[in-house]
């Protein structure tokens, strides 16, 4: 398994938009944050299911060393909110390392004032 999983990470790796046969599953996970990231309620409606969002390093965040954000792939993006705590060191590694990762959007609903957007962090082969 772990030679495998290192074959993965060491090939050489697409750029091209992810679908389910050529990208690698990585995390699947609730954007957290995004009760304090303002104008996010009017943007919402333009959420799409399947939509590819953009994974940035917060290298220098006061609060978590492996910050991660999630942005809309958009010409100005989105802040979205970041990948939870605790759960991204090992995305952050390869962000730091050079891997391509993104996400894709799972599912989004209202839970009284919290947007709940479920996401896949992908590998792309």
């Amino acid at each position: 398994m772990a030679t495998s999983l290192l074959y993965v990470l060491t090939s050489p790796v697409s750029m091209a938009a992810p679908d389910s046969s050529s990208a690698l599953v990585l995390l699947e996970c609730l954007v957290a944050g995004t009760t304090h990231r303002p104008g996010l309620s009017d943007y919402e409606p333009k959420l799409q299911l399947g939509q590819r969002l953009v994974l940035t390093r917060e290298a220098d965040s006061t609060y978590d060393d492996w910050a991660v954000r999630v942005v809309t792939a958009d010409p100005k993006p989105v802040w979205l909110g970041y990948l939870p705590e605790g759960r991204n060191e090992t995305v952050a590694r390869l962000l730091d390392a050079g891997f391509p990762l993104e996400a894709r959007l799972n599912h989004k609903a209202w839970e009284d004032e919290w947007l709940h957007l479920e996401i896949e962090v992908l590998l792309t082969r």
